[in-house]
């Protein structure tokens, strides 16, 4: 009985290793959507500023052009994570998650699986080992966006997006602020680069269109579950059996 909780939790161990080292799974490229293809669609926007409340906060809404886009979620941070300090400080509780996404070439040429992603409080940052990669990669066909909303249906889909879901956004790029003193923009340009290149989109609709792969994810959960198991059933054996493993 010992043998055999000793090698399940090996096997556990290592099932549960290698799930956290091949991360978020990506969908491959025959698994995209030809909506992908689509380059964002911004347009004059008629709607007039406005104010909405989340959190006690009133925010000024200033809307600057209609916004549609599809993407690939790469990268994601979500505002209510325990290593954000920044929304907090600042009282921001209407930008509630931010998602790094590409389309485009950088989707249908694959090129997003020689990049990895990863998401600051206000950043994407993204790095590959392949000189031909970056060379390849357009960065016209990639976006940080800081998503607002303060409708429960979205920012229930916001918490429940993930890594590698393929997403549709319908709102509008925005400028924000609150009577505390702060205040954000937004880019209204694929093209920029660096500060103030993100997009900040007051979303109105958001829906995700195909999930992420999910069978590592799952082999995680599993291999965590296994591992707790084991070590349950290691602290009931009897001790003369223990002392034999």
């Amino acid at each position: 009985m010992s043998r055999l909780v000793g090698i399940l939790f090996f096997c556990s161990l290592v099932v549960l290793i290698l799930g956290f080292y091949r991360g978020d799974e990506m969908p491959t490229v025959a698994e995209l959507l030809p909506e992908l293809a689509t380059e964002p669609l911004q347009t004059s926007a008629a709607k007039p500023p406005f104010d909405v409340t989340v959190g006690d906060v009133a925010y000024h809404i200033k809307p600057l052009y209609r916004y549609e886009l599809y993407g690939l979620v790469v990268s994601k941070h979500t505002a209510d994570g325990w290593l954000d300090y920044a929304h907090k400080a600042w009282g921001d509780a209407l930008n509630t998650a931010d998602l790094c996404v590409v389309w485009g070439k950088n989707a249908f040429s694959g090129l997003y699986t020689e990049f990895s992603f990863a998401s600051g409080q206000w950043t994407c940052w993204y790095q590959t080992r392949s000189d031909e990669a970056w060379r390849q990669f357009s960065e016209d066909q990639l976006s940080n966006n800081h998503m607002l909303s303060h409708q429960a249906q979205v920012r229930a889909t916001l918490k429940r997006v993930r890594v590698g879901d393929q997403i549709h956004i319908k709102g509008h790029l925005v400028e924000y602020s609150h009577d505390g003193g702060f205040q954000r923009g937004s880019s209204t340009t694929r093209a920029d680069r660096g500060n103030g290149a993100c997009e900040t989109i007051f979303a109105e609709d958001l829906r995700i269109l195909k999930r992420a792969p999910t069978l590592w994810r799952a082999l995680r959960w599993l291999a965590g579950a296994m591992l707790l198991l084991c070590g349950l059933l290691w602290f009931l054996l009897p001790p003369t059996l223990r002392q034999k493993a």
